[in-house]
């Protein structure tokens, strides 16, 4: 059984392993040691916070563990609210339009426009399950536990949020839309402008991107096609979003041009459609699938589950390992969502 927690040090080394597995263009999950720590520590401090009444600087990670083995399958985590201490970058499609009715011309071309747009939402982010644990609701309940989290918090985030997915880029992490970018104004490859915006240097982004609208028709074919792209191992991960109601507004990543996809926290499907229950532990005959978390925000816990529900008393039927994985007791109120 994978049971979602907090992250805590002693999961450094797993979270490491997890950095490397994950790949160029990871940029939430930088293969540095010191950074690796801050956001360990950084997410203790988040969880441990007290009187918490409106999204701020916290950044909750979270890892998925295996109960029988302890081994670590993945990691997970929710951005409460961004681009406040570190400025967060986009770049928005628009559309204009040249027109000459004299000359019977009439272009429909697009721009893209660099910002700080999604200054104060709540990001979810640095979702990644390893090879060997892909299967079954694992990648479920590592996606949507962080739903079940803000249906049973929802004042520690934001009222908009949105992903980043990753974009098109080849195993030695040349990206096509980054290719473009460097030659006419970075100068550095994309694996290095990754590496340094992961770490927290974004300097060299505002000094260096240019500041007025792009026509996307400049850009080289290859540049252009891979706009809104996603990278193939991101696929899985866009369509659960895209089935929890996500969609993308017209903003990319300003590195790979991969989209950035969002919804109204009140209106996310795992939100809308999960519910309370009071826990009866005992075995039960019949079942259905559940993601199911404890009501606790410091000792969060979430499992993908068989479990009965009960609806004319609101109950819900759970093994003792079950009750012990989500660290509940007979009578204790968890949050279910059926699968």
């Amino acid at each position: 059984m994978l049971v979602v927690r907090p992250i805590a040090m002693s999961d450094y080394d797993a979270l490491h392993t997890c950095a490397v597995e994950s790949g160029h263009g990871f940029t939430s999950l930088p293969v540095n040691e010191e950074l690796l720590t801050n956001r360990i520590t950084h997410s203790e401090y988040s969880f441990a916070k007290p009187n918490v009444s409106e999204p701020g600087d916290e950044g909750y990670l979270m890892v998925g563990f295996d109960s029988a083995s302890g081994e670590v399958a993945g990691c997970t985590g929710i951005e409460a609210a961004i681009g406040w201490d570190v400025p967060f970058y986009s770049y928005h499609i628009s559309t204009i339009v040249h027109s000459s009715p004299k000359l019977g011309v009439n272009n429909v071309v697009k721009l893209l426009t660099f910002g700080n747009n999604y200054t104060g939402c709540s990001e979810i982010c640095t979702l990644f399950l390893r090879p060997k644990f892909r299967g079954g609701n694992n990648g479920r309940l590592m996606s949507k536990c962080r739903f079940l989290m803000m249906a049973e918090h929802p004042h520690r985030f934001s009222k908009t949020v949105f992903a980043e997915m990753r974009g098109v880029s080849d195993e030695e992490g040349n990206s096509p839309f980054w290719q473009w970018l460097q030659e006419h104004f970075f100068s550095i490859d994309f694996t290095l402008a990754d590496y340094l915006t992961g770490i927290g240097k974004k300097g060299f982004i505002a000094d260096l991107m240019p500041k007025l609208p792009i026509y996307v028709n400049l850009l080289s074919k290859e540049a252009q096609a891979v706009i809104g792209q996603v990278h193939d191992n991101t696929k899985p991960a866009l369509r659960l979003l895209e089935k929890e109601g996500f969609t993308c507004r017209n903003y990319v990543d300003i590195f790979d041009g991969g989209p950035s996809v969002e919804c109204d926290r009140e209106n996310i499907e795992s939100v809308r459609h999960s519910f309370r229950g009071k826990v009866h532990i005992d075995q039960h005959a019949s079942a259905q699938d559940f993601l199911i978390s404890n009501t606790s925000f410091e000792q969060f816990r979430a499992v993908a589950v068989k479990a009965a529900f009960d609806q004319a008393t609101d109950t819900v039927i759970i093994s003792s390992d079950v009750a012990n994985a989500l660290q509940v007791q007979q009578g204790d109120h968890v949050r279910l969502l059926p699968l």
